[in-house]
Parts: structure tokens; C-alpha cells; sequence
């Protein structure tokens, strides 16, 4: 008898596709391959597969996910891009079906982009904070002076205990103009960063440091967080209750990386930088390294 589609999908991808290591360590060795080289990557493809399993399992009768053909994956991805779905996410399908039929051809999505900005003012964000509980409320203020993730605020450290990833060719001009103290976080892909605290905030940071450090859960992946603070999906839901509390509306815990962007690339170019290196610089402080997604963060 044939396993649920989510029982499939995790048996494919775990075994033929799964290879948990950096991607950014992967590249610097050589290695091209398409592994799965993160749980939050697994996560998202085993749940896109499940649901075009499911699909295929309605409309065309298949009980083995094994048995989508392209054809049926193509028809899946039009269904989707008619129902007016994102382009991330309609790329994350595509890719993950990908695992099962081979190449697929890209979809362009039907919606059109947002026009509002989502970055918070520092007003807007001081307010929000005022609304969550301690721990929250100082990785509000963190996340939104170093542009953080949800999940990157579980894995700071002090910048004598970790150091950025190697693999990479950093910047000696990042955060020209700013002074503070150093630490490192791990964001997607495995790439560990420097971000810029204030030295205040920093102080605060220290106050609430652990002397052991606590594991944590975040959406099926492990941490092990040297602070006391809020992170991953639990602190965004509470910054998303506490924006709909105060504002009345929420852009959600990821306008904070658009709020630092609009700040620091303002900043970078009233230090007299062209366009182009405030963005090259912008862009690896938020842990890329590609000027043109920060076009993305600028709307």
C-alpha cells in the first residue's frame, strides 16, 4: 500500500537528494551539485511535493509521487500561477518537483508586485516593542538595527567566539560610518556574518547572556542560543500581533530588513557613495552578494 504523500515526498528527498552541509563551503570546493543543503530548504521542498502530490493524486489518480510525469507537474505549476501565488513560491515548486521529473520550464507568476514599502519607521518599531514581553522586545530592537532574520536572532555570538564564513570574499568598507561592537550570525545557506550592534544595545545583549547555552526548535531546526532573547517563528508572530495591536496593520518581522535597508543605504549615500557601492555593501551586511536584490528591499 502506498505511503501518504508527505511519508514519499521526505523518503525521496532524504534518500536521494538530502546532503546537509554549507552551501557556501560546497561552492568553494567545487561542488555544483543540487544536493538539499539545508532543513529549512528540506522543510519547504517536502512541502511543496506533498502538495503536488496530493494534486496529482485528485486529478490524475496517481498513488506513488514517483509517478508524476512533467506533464502533470506542468499542469500543477499553471493551476498554481492562476491562483495568483508568488513568484518564491512558485519557484520553490517548480524546483522541488524538479527532484521527481527532471527539468521544468520556469513560470512567471500573475501577481503584481507590491507597491508599499514594507519597512517600519524607528517609531513605528520602538511602539511595537513597547507591546512584547522583555526578551522580544530587545530582538525587536536588534533585529531592526543589524537587519536580521527571524531565525539569525538564536544564532549571535560574540565575534571572538565564531567568525564569518571563509568561503567568502568580504568587504573591508562594511558598516563605513557606523561605530559599535561585532557579532556573527548564521544565516541562509549556512553563511555565518558579522552584524554591527550599538554598544548600548550590545551592553543589553550581554545582560541577558546564559551561561549555558539553551537548545531551541525553530520550524524543525536546531539551535542552540546563547541568549536570552526572542527568535524565530514565536518572536515574529509576537512582533506581528504587537504591529496589528499599535498600527493596525502588519508588514511582518521581515520589515525590519527593509526598514535597515532603507536606513543604511541612506546612510551610505549621504557619505558621498555612488549608488552602485551602496549597494555592494548593503547587500553582503544583509548576508548577500548580489547588489540587485537590494533593489528588492528598496521598494
Amino acid at each position: 500500500m502506498a505511503k501518504n504523500m508527505k511519508t514519499q515526498a521526505e523518503r525521496l528527498l532524504v534518500g536521494r537528494h538530502l546532503e546537509l552541509s554549507s552551501r557556501h563551503r560546497a561552492k568553494a570546493r567545487g561542488d555544483a551539485s543540487s544536493k538539499i543543503r539545508s532543513l529549512s530548504t528540506f522543510h519547504r521542498y517536502r512541502q511543496a511535493l506533498t502538495l503536488a502530490g496530493k494534486w496529482a493524486r485528485v486529478h490524475h489518480g496517481i498513488r506513488r509521487l514517483d509517478h508524476l510525469t512533467r506533464e502533470m507537474a506542468q499542469a500543477y505549476l499553471d493551476q498554481r500561477r492562476s491562483s495568483g501565488i508568488g513568484q518564491k513560491q512558485l519557484h520553490n515548486d517548480r524546483i522541488a518537483m524538479q527532484f521527481v521529473t527532471g527539468k521544468l520550464p520556469s513560470v512567471t507568476s500573475l501577481e503584481a508586485p507590491p507597491k508599499e514599502s514594507r519597512q517600519y519607521s524607528r517609531d513605528e518599531v520602538e511602539r511595537i516593542a513597547m507591546r512584547q514581553s522583555e526578551p522580544s522586545r530587545l530582538a525587536t530592537r536588534i533585529a531592526y538595527e543589524a537587519g536580521l532574520r527571524a531565525h539569525e536572532l538564536l544564532t549571535l555570538r560574540r565575534s571572538d567566539e565564531d567568525a564569518p564564513s571563509s568561503s567568502r570574499s568580504w568587504r573591508s568598507d562594511r558598516f563605513l560610518g557606523r561605530q559599535g561592537v561585532r557579532y556573527v550570525v548564521t544565516g541562509k545557506g549556512g553563511l555565518a556574518r558579522e552584524v554591527l550592534l550599538s554598544s548600548k544595545l550590545a551592553e543589553n545583549l550581554e545582560a541577558r547572556r546564559l551561561e549555558n547555552p539553551r537548545p531551541i526548535t525553530d520550524r524543525g531546526i536546531h539551535y542552540r542560543s546563547y541568549y536570552m532573547i526572542g527568535g524565530g517563528l514565536a518572536w515574529s508572530n509576537s512582533f506581528s500581533r504587537g504591529s496589528l495591536l499599535e498600527i493596525g496593520l502588519s508588514r511582518g518581522a521581515h520589515g525590519l530588513r527593509h526598514s535597515y535597508a532603507h536606513a543604511r543605504f541612506d546612510e551610505l549615500r549621504a557619505l558621498g557613495l555612488t549608488e552602485q557601492k551602496a549597494k555592494l555593501i548593503l547587500s553582503q551586511e544583509l548576508g548577500h552578494f548580489r547588489p540587485q536584490i537590494v533593489d528588492t528591499y528598496l521598494r
